[in-house]
Formats: C-alpha cells, sequence, structure tokens
C-alpha cells in the first residue's frame, strides 16, 4: 500500500491530482515489472520442442517424423527460391517505374557536380532501380565513356552502397505482426543502414579533402597488368533468370545507353516469351502491377518460410547449431572469429551475386531468433565486400574502351567497404556504435511500429532529396540549413553520453530532457495523432514509453 500524498502543510491533495499520482505509480510500475521480466530484449527466445523425443519414438514413427522433415526441407527450398525470385520481380518492378528517371538524371552532369548531390544521387537512383549493381553498372559505363570523372563517382558509389539497403528494410516489414520479431528484424535490417552511413559521414569528408581511395585504387590499377574480355560469372540468375524471365524480361542495356547519353525510345520490357510480352501499356503500369504482385508474393513467402524455420529449429540438433552459430569468445578471439564470419557473409554473396538477396534472406532468420543481431552485423560486413567481387568481376568483363578507369571504379567500391570494416569493426567501442544504433531503432519500432514506415520514406526518399535539392542550390544554403541541425544532433549525441557517464557534472537543466515538450522528447503525441488519422483501435499490447515520465 502506497503513502498518500499530502502538501507542504499536511493535508491531503484533491482527488484529481491523487488519481495522477497513482497513475504515474502504476505505470511506472508496468514498467519495471516489464525491465525486470525482459532483462536483455536481445537475448535470443527459447525456441521450445513440444514433440516426441527421438528415443520415445517406434520405427513407424521415426520413419514418418524423417519423411515430415525431408517433405519441410524441399519446401523450405522451394520457398526460398521463390523468395529470391520475388526480390528479382522487385528489382525488374522498381526499373520499369524510375529506371528511365535514374539513367536521365545520371547522364545530367550538372545534377552531380558536387560531391554531396553525387551521394544523394547514389541513394535515390539505387532505390529507383532496387539494385546496386545495376547503378553501380550505369556509374562505370559513364565513366567508361568519360560521361563522370572517377572522383565523383566515388561518391556516387557510397550513395549506392546506402541505397541498396532499402530492400532489407522493406523485409523487415512482414515480419510487424510480432512485436519481438519485428523489433529483431528491424535492427537486423537497419545496422546495414547505420555501418554504411557512419562509414559515409566519416570517409566522404576524407575521400574530399585527399583523394586517398582515387589515389590508392590509381596506383594499384597503374601498378598491374590487366586486360579485359574476361567473361562474367552467373551463378544464381542462371536459376532464377528461367523463372523471372517468363514473368518479365527488361533490356538492362537500354539503361546503360541512357546513361551514356543515347536516346532510347519505346519500352524497357524486351521482346520474349515472358507475361508482358507486346505489352500496350506503360512502363510505370507494369511496374505498378508487378510491385503489388511481388510484394504479396515477398511477404507470403517470407511468413511461410518462418513458420517452417520455426519447426525446424527445436530440435537438440538445431539447437546445437543454433549455440554454435550464436556463440560468444572472449576478446580478442571474438573479433577473430567475426572475421571468419566475414569471410562467410561475402563467400555467399558472391554466389547469389546480390548483397540484398542475401541479407534479406537472413532478416527473417533474425527476427524468430535463431541468428544474434551482433552475428548478423558480421555477415552484413562480409556481404559489403562481397558485392564488390561482383562489381570487379563486371568490370573485368567490359570492353577495352576505358576499361582501366571502370576496374578503379570497382577497386574504389572495394576499399571503401574495407575502410568501413576498418574504421567500425576491430575496436570493441566502435564496432559497437552502429549495433547500439539499430537496436535503438528495434526499440523504436518495438513500441511505434508505425515508425517503421516513417523511417523508410524519410531515410530513402525525403532525406536524399532534401539534401540533394538544398546542395544543388549553392553551399551558403546548404550550410545554412544543414549547420545548426548538424550541430543539434551533436549537442544531443555529447549531452546523452555525458549524461550516462557523469551526469552531475551538467547543469540541472540538461541531466533530463523534461522541460522539453513533450512531442520534442517522445512519439507518444505523434503516436496519438497517427492512430487517429488511421482510424484504429487503441493497441492493447503496447509497452509503455518511458520518456513520458
Amino acid at each position: 500500500m502506497s503513502e498518500t500524498p499530502c502538501d507542504e502543510n499536511g493535508n491531503v491533495k484533491s482527488t484529481h491530482v491523487l488519481c495522477k499520482y497513482h497513475s504515474t505509480l502504476y505505470i511506472f510500475s508496468q514498467i519495471t515489472t516489464h525491465r525486470n521480466t525482459i532483462e536483455d530484449p536481445w537475448t535470443l527466445p527459447e525456441l521450445a520442442d513440444t514433440s516426441t523425443p527421438w528415443k520415445e519414438l517406434n520405427t513407424l514413427q521415426r520413419a514418418q517424423r524423417v519423411t515430415c522433415h525431408v517433405i519441410k526441407l524441399v519446401l523450405l527450398c522451394g520457398l526460398l527460391y521463390t523468395f529470391i525470385c520475388s526480390l528479382d520481380i522487385l528489382s525488374s518492378a522498381f526499373r520499369l517505374l524510375g529506371g528511365k528517371a535514374a539513367g536521365e538524371a545520371m547522364t545530367n552532369t550538372v545534377l552531380f557536380s558536387n560531391p554531396i548531390a553525387g551521394l544523394m544521387l547514389g541513394i535515390l537512383c539505387t532505390v529507383l532501380v532496387q539494385s546496386s549493381s545495376t547503378s553501380t553498372s550505369i556509374m562505370v559505363s559513364m565513366v567508361s565513356s568519360d560521361i563522370l570523372d572517377v572522383r565523383l563517382a566515388i561518391f556516387m558509389i557510397m550513395g549506392a552502397n546506402i541505397g541498396t539497403t532499402v530492400t532489407n528494410t522493406i523485409v523487415a516489414l512482414g515480419q510487424a505482426g510480432d512485436r519481438g520479431d519485428f523489433r529483431r528484424a528491424f535492427a537486423a535490417a537497419t545496422v546495414h543502414d547505420m555501418f554504411n552511413w557512419l562509414s559515409v559521414l566519416v570517409l566522404l569528408p576524407l575521400e574530399w579533402a585527399s583523394g586517398y581511395l582515387f589515389h590508392l585504387t590509381k596506383a594499384i590499377v597503374g601498378s598491374m597488368e590487366l586486360s579485359s574480355g574476361a567473361e562474367e560469372q552467373q551463378f544464381l540468375k542462371v536459376i532464377t533468370q528461367p523463372l523471372t524471365d517468363r514473368v518479365v524480361k527488361l533490356s538492362s542495356s537500354k539503361i546503360r545507353d541512357i546513361a551514356k547519353g543515347i536516346a532510347v525510345n519505346g519500352s524497357l520490357i524486351s521482346e520474349g516469351e515472358h507475361i508482358f510480352n507486346n505489352w500496350s501499356g506503360s512502363d510505370e503500369a507494369a511496374g505498378g502491377i508487378l510491385l503489388a504482385a511481388s510484394l504479396v508474393l515477398l511477404c507470403v513467402c517470407l511468413i511461410l518460410v518462418v513458420k517452417l524455420l520455426s519447426t525446424l529449429l527445436r530440435g537438440t540438433i538445431a539447437k546445437i547449431l543454433r549455440r554454435i552459430v550464436n556463440y560468444s569468445f572472449a576478446e580478442p578471439f571474438d573479433t577473430l572469429i567475426g572475421f571468419v564470419f566475414m569471410a562467410v557473409g561475402a563467400g555467399l554473396t558472391i554466389l547469389v551475386q546480390s548483397s540484398s538477396v542475401f541479407t534479406s534472406a537472413l532478416t527473417p532468420l533474425v527476427g524468430m531468433g535463431a541468428i544474434h543481431v551482433d552475428k548478423m552485423y558480421t555477415l552484413t560486413l562480409g556481404s559489403n565486400i562481397g558485392t564488390t567481387i561482383t562489381g570487379i568481376l563486371a568490370a573485368l568483363a567490359s570492353s577495352p574502351s576505358g576499361f582501366r578507369n571502370s576496374f578503379q571504379v570497382a577497386l574504389c567500391h572495394l576499399f571503401f567497404n574495407i575502410s568501413g570494416i576498418v574504421l567500425w569493426y576491430p575496436v570493441p567501442f566502435m564496432r559497437r556504435t552502429p549495433l547500439k544504433m539499430a537496436k535503438y531503432l528495434g526499440d523504436t519500432v518495438f513500441i511505434y511500429r508505425w515508425f517503421s514506415g516513417v523511417y523508410l520514406v524519410a531515410m530513402f526518399f525525403i532525406l536524399p532529396l532534401a539534401v540533394f535539392g538544398l546542395s544543388l542550390a549553392g553551399w551558403e544554403l546548404l550550410l545554412g540549413v544543414g549547420a545548426p541541425i548538424i550541430l543539434l544532433i551533436v549537442f544531443v549525441v555529447i549531452v546523452n553520453l555525458i549524461r550516462s557517464w557523469k551526469p552531475h557534472v551538467l547543469p540541472a537543466r540538461l541531466q533530463s530532457w523534461e522541460a522539453l515538450p513533450l512531442p520534442l522528447r517522445s512519439l507518444q503525441p505523434y503516436d496519438r495523432l497517427f492512430q487517429a488519422c488511421m482510424c484504429c483501435k487503441k493497441d492493447t499490447d503496447k509497452p509503455k514509453d518511458s520518456t513520458k515520465l
């Protein structure tokens, strides 16, 4: 029983104040109970095995169980194949919707006349074509044709590195039905974003000031005896193309022609035996149909894959494998094991020739608790290396004209990602930075699921478009708008860090954000507005937001 609150004169406070007081106590007790019940929300959940132990089964039952598992494995392979094909169709849909616009934007050299504009254009074009491989090949073609300088292509490749992660974030939305799974899946998707953004924030100014990537790769290319004409290897597409080409087949050469400044008439859809052969409508209409169909197919496959995996990862052998994959060693062995995971991620990405496919396939595994977010981070870093190897193979298959420049651009992509790994992985403190940022986003969508959609639109569309427009308007306007925002963000980060370490050194007003209006320190007002606009029912299972107290 809590003591009845009184004022300074010893009088019992009013009924209104009492209700507010006890309501606050109740909310605080609920938050405390939630935190005590779940000490670490990122601990992998136990996948309970309710089936009969193997040793208690007779011969017929064992045969039935083995047959059932074999059927499930075959279904799982089929669903994964369909899942990858749906990602390919999704990429084709975005190319139809924005491929021409992306190619035409890249031919306008005024648009990427400065590094910031080049970075944002790289993000937007990669989001539009849903493939960093396609956008990078456009950049390589432009460099080979002397339309784009290698120095500016480096900044556009940095943007392509960021834009390719949008697919992974879209896949994470498929697990929004369960808060715990969604928290882990969204953190697994955004850890790639955080690594790429942090790498760009450090390496873009460094490259701008020193040109270290340009000079390093130029020295490497100059010291090697290279020849073009090697055949570009196709691994996964050999398997998926028979199905995807029956749905729609696009002419990637037309997009590259647009990038070279060559006028292209007609549709991007190629002739052949597929559903959209002799399509009389516009490319945008075909892209809209494919976008809707591929998203539905992707979500259905994702749900079924998660259900199948949850039944397969409950046995003793599965639990042992799960412990091995997620086992943490003491330093420095944990760091060394991380490099092994990077090698695995790089190898598998080279095999499937797409970092988006690889990371998108891992996201549901993290969501259901089969892989820890920390391990996903190392696999993602390896995937970043693997996707650059496919770019190098593509450069080796290019024509002799402009071969050295295209190969230099591919090497810039490789060394940019290596530089990011050197910066954000070996030192434990630096390694935890992108992980903490991704987990913070995961905690946010755990309470406010609608925030994931806001993040997707803001991070990959609104922010790049706004910065791109400001950069084209002139450096004065860009600095006038961007500098105060950056200084404010830096101030908030520094205050929060000091508050977590030595809060007593801060002035009383900075020891808490309570003095700020609620909309500036909590998402609760926006949550109420969002529910009112969407005519939603009250979300009864939503955890309380402690930032309001």
